[in-house]
């Protein structure tokens, strides 16, 4: 492992636009919570540490801490609590501003080194502000770096230690030149190497494959998807025939979503591949079932009962079983890995596995956000069409439907998706979206077609953009494009007679309905 960095996550909303902002340049990036022992972070050997921002005041009973020896540990970087937090451990004074600043604001930089290396003594920089409280009075030992206009400390360092803050948050896009502050603390001070890159990461899994599963066998689920599909070819490049996929065709995917799966990769990647068609079986389970938590705990456990059968009936005995798992499923699972962040939903990959489930698991994605992951997928030679695909959850269009799971629903909603998409690419809007899908309403509403009444089901269509999927703005279509697609779907699946666009960014929404 070269160069990394290690974040505490102290509770922020922008704790994984961090991490992202880290690996953009180059470099890797963990994030943990804030009660990892002393012990635990010096074994971890982290070339850099930095410390989030948070909701809490640093004087609140339980607030976020941690032990003042971890300042000589490895350079450290505090952003907004983060900085609060150094400057109370340290001696300093932080108080409350009286009212929330929260936004765009202007700094000051008054010592245009470390942090503000290649900025000018004196120069003003657009910043974004999200805080209540402020350090009134830089700690002993340390001296202030930028100021807003009002005189409140926005930056600070150590006067000899390689300890820095920020009352801002660099790590996002409305702090002009952030991405310049972040990377004078990643290579300036903890002097780390860009070594973060798609063919180090191969390297680096397909050794740790190989170590772990020896001469065993190991089995695949896939979906045909970008994460699972590149999960198959980064363990198959590893252990070659060792590895046989398994793609359950659950009765939940989409249009013709077999057919192709089954052509890519036995065609395109040789690899050994088993289909299962299980689709009465997950139907069976999930009938009359609702609830979103457990509709995805369902899948995930009727899953592993179809590979434990598939992988008996091959004669594989496998050992170990492949997920394509991704780094915001681990931290939207297990709230920032039992930091103070929320949870947001459990991903059937990581919350809903059976405690006594055979295999052991191979996650070799879930250290990756999607970006990442589709340049991975890019080196190891997969189709553009395949890496390029938008996200596609694992329990299927389970989650696209609000309510029961029927036959009848799963019928419209797969053409209706189906007829969405393609439209998507015909008007050349497809590379554009980061994810775009059709929701299935549990509700119906009145019409008129013809000369008569009518009384069905209504659509939601969903696109967003974004990087990664921890944050997502909705997709501003064109008003023609989607008056096709409205009149397609109408006019074209029977039992829709209105078609409505979701316009939520997330957050406050997240991505998907369910």
């Amino acid at each position: 492992m070269g160069s990394r960095i290690l974040i505490l996550d102290c509770g922020s909303q922008f704790t994984q636009l961090i991490a992202r902002r880290v690996r953009e340049a180059r470099v890797y990036s963990e994030i943990h919570p804030p009660t990892r022992s002393l012990e635990w972070i010096r074994e971890w050997r982290p070339d850099g540490i930095i410390l989030s921002g948070g909701p809490s005041s640093v004087t609140d009973v339980g607030a976020p801490t941690i032990p003042i020896e971890l300042l000589d540990v490895a350079p450290v970087l505090g952003v907004c609590y983060g900085m609060q937090l150094i400057a109370h451990l340290e001696g300093g004074a932080v108080v409350g501003a009286g009212r929330r600043e929260y936004g765009r604001a202007e700094v000051e930089i008054t010592d245009a080194s470390g942090l503000f290396a290649g900025f000018e003594a004196g120069e003003r920089t657009t910043v974004w502000m999200s805080h209540g409280d402020h350090v009134e009075t830089v700690p002993p030992g340390y001296v202030a770096t930028a100021r807003t206009g009002h005189n409140v400390v926005a930056g600070f360092r150590h006067e000899s230690k390689p300890v820095h803050a920020v009352q801002f948050h660099s790590e996002v896009a409305h702090t002009v030149r952030g991405a310049e502050i972040v990377e004078n603390f990643l290579f300036g001070v903890c002097h780390c190497t860009a070594d973060w890159t798609p063919g180090h990461f191969i390297d680096l899994e397909i050794a740790k494959i190989r170590e772990l599963v020896g001469d065993r066998q190991v089995i695949c689920g896939l979906s045909g998807g970008v994460d699972s599909s590149v999960a198959a070819a980064l363990v198959h490049r590893a252990i070659g025939d060792q590895l046989t996929c398994i793609f359950v065709d659950t009765g939940l995917l989409r249009l013709h979503e077999r057919e192709q799966v089954e052509r890519t990769m036995r065609a395109n990647l040789g690899m050994k591949l088993i289909t299962v068609r299980a689709e009465e079986r997950f139907l069976s389970a999930l009938a009359g079932e609702g609830d979103p938590e457990r509709k995805r705990k369902i899948i995930g456990h009727t899953f592993i009962d179809v590979f434990e059968d598939a992988s008996a009936d091959a004669g594989q005995n496998a050992a170990f079983l492949v997920q394509g798992t991704l780094y915001p499923d681990v931290i939207e699972s297990v709230s920032a890995t039992g930091g103070p962040s929320a949870t947001i939903k459990t991903h059937h990959n990581v919350g809903g596995l059976k405690p006594d489930m055979k295999f052991g698991l191979i996650e070799p994605l879930r250290e990756l956000f999607k970006d990442e992951v589709r340049n991975v997928g890019r080196e190891l030679g997969l189709p553009e069409e395949m890496v390029g695909r938008h996200p596609f959850p694992g329990p299927g269009l389970a989650i696209r439907i609000l309510g029961d799971v029927t036959p009848h629903a799963l019928d419209i909603l797969r053409r209706a998706d189906a007829i969405y998409l393609e439209e998507i690419r015909a008007a050349g809007l497809y590379p554009d979206i980061w994810q775009a899908f059709a929701v299935f309403l549990p509700v119906r509403s009145v019409g008129v077609m013809g000369d008569g009444r009518t009384y069905e089901h209504v659509i939601a269509l969903r696109a967003v953009t974004s990087t990664d999927g921890m944050t997502a703005d909705w997709f501003a279509f064109p008003h023609d494009v989607l008056g096709r697609i409205s009149n397609r779907i109408i006019n074209e699946v029977d039992g829709v007679n209105r078609v409505v666009y979701d316009i939520s960014s997330k957050p406050p929404a997240t991505i998907e309905w369910e």
